[in-house]
């Protein structure tokens, strides 16, 4: 194969497709994605076939259990893609919308109006949902999309591209409105990374060092995290059962995916007065909870090092810490924060306030898990991921993200002075 042209191939595939998809009716995109929907549903056997073929690759390559958990599919997680699809087809069309409009003394009438962003490539690893979320927003959005999957989703990926092609084709929307590169070769990457004449932006999703090489590389835009390195801060006005409760969700739901929890910072008052049944509750749950020295005064803790503070840990793993107020904990996460998720459990709400407004990260919580940090949770339908950036797109990536705008100025022979 060779590399170079086949994606250049792929690329003006795009581009073509996108010019079409620019124009295309919001009645069509929503009937694709409703017809692609009812393909996987219908499909789901050969989809969870192909998805086992999967696991035996991914089991060969002795994968962690973590990333093993990423990309198994059954019948429910068929289902909660099929679900996503249709809420993605059901949210309003974007393109087109008005955002803001003004006249100006010279007569003009201007308008700010939502466009597609043109072509996304998306590289990820292990999820094959990721090939329906983003194949969705893409399309919804206006957007064709080169979707790069990880060499251990390949097969279930395919399967589920297949139905998506099957949606557009329903509708007469071109088929390479959604293209998957039908190659494991990990060079597909940097190609990527460099087609600056077909690419308007790259989305990553996978672990540090896809994303880390992705952001070093690229001559795309990104949007992209670099880790889900998310913390709860237990206030001394936390209240202690939603605290145990809010702690065991955001650290075993799915310790896999990147709105786990990773760090507990403990207010010292707190702890003084209330203990920290949380963490045997954690350790009830098979979680190794790595503390500081205070920390380490409750039997099972494991002493924690350097390294312990500001680590992705996906897995059954938690570093914890104590702190001496609020203003320390938000100084502890400007050192260790990836700025992805951050919450704080407290019933004072000056103290809520202040930790809002100090804390720089792209999602900030209050009392609640940090599993929520996921675009089907904000009613997005889906995301394509979880941008920390500061630029054009921040938190969950979702339709509305995956545009851009354009001005239309319409005069009457209007003329400069």
């Amino acid at each position: 194969m060779d590399i170079k042209l086949e994606m250049k191939k792929l690329g003006q595939r795009a581009k073509d497709a996108s010019a079409e998809l620019a124009s295309a009716s919001a009645n069509q995109k929503q009937k694709a994605l409703e017809n692609a929907a009812n393909c996987i549903w219908d499909k789901r056997k050969d989809i969870l076939s192909e998805n086992n073929n999967d696991l035996i690759f991914a089991k060969d390559k002795d994968l962690s259990d973590a990333m093993i958990d990423r990309l198994l599919l059954d019948e429910t997680r068929i289902q909660a893609m099929v679900d996503g699809l249709q809420s993605i087809a059901a949210q309003n069309d974007p393109i087109g919308e008005v955002i803001s409009k003004w006249d100006r003394p010279s007569g003009l009438n201007i308008q700010r109006v939502r466009t597609p962003l043109g072509v996304i490539g998306v590289i990820y690893e292990s999820r094959p949902n990721v090939t329906a979320d983003a194949g969705a927003l893409c399309i919804k959005a206006g957007n064709a999309v080169i979707l790069r999957c990880g060499s251990e989703s390949f097969h279930s990926s395919g399967a589920i591209h297949k139905c998506l092609v099957e949606g557009l084709v329903s509708v007469g929307l071109p088929s390479s409105s959604i293209q998957l590169v039908p190659s494991r070769d990990r060079a597909i990457v940097g190609e990527m990374l460099t087609m600056t004449d077909y690419i308007d932006v790259i989305v990553p999703r996978g672990g540090k060092s896809l994303v880390g090489r992705v952001q070093a590389e690229a001559r795309v835009p990104v949007f992209a995290h670099l880790e889900g390195i998310c913390h709860i801060y237990i206030d001394k006005d936390a209240d202690l059962n939603k605290t145990r409760a809010v702690i065991m969700n955001a650290k075993t739901r799915r310790t896999g995916i990147c709105g786990s929890a990773e760090c507990l910072l403990i207010d010292r008052d707190f702890f003084n007065k209330n203990g920290a049944v949380f963490i045997d509750d954690l350790m009830q749950a098979g979680v190794e909870v790595r503390g500081d020295k205070v920390l380490q005064s409750i039997n099972g803790v494991v002493p924690a090092n350097d390294d312990d503070w500001g680590k992705e840990y996906l897995d059954m793993i938690i570093s914890a810490k104590i702190v001496d107020d609020v203003d320390d904990a938000i100084n502890h996460l400007r050192i260790f924060s990836s700025k992805h998720t951050d919450c704080i459990m407290t019933e004072n709400s000056l103290t809520a306030s202040k930790f809002f407004q100090k804390v720089d990260s792209a999602i900030v919580m209050l009392n609640a898990s940090t599993q929520f940090a996921d675009g089907g949770e904000f009613g997005m339908g889906a995301e394509i991921g979880i941008a920390t950036g500061k630029m054009h797109a921040r938190g969950p990536v979702g339709v509305e993200q995956l545009t851009s705008f354009k001005y239309l100025v319409t005069g009457n022979g209007s003329v400069r002075s």
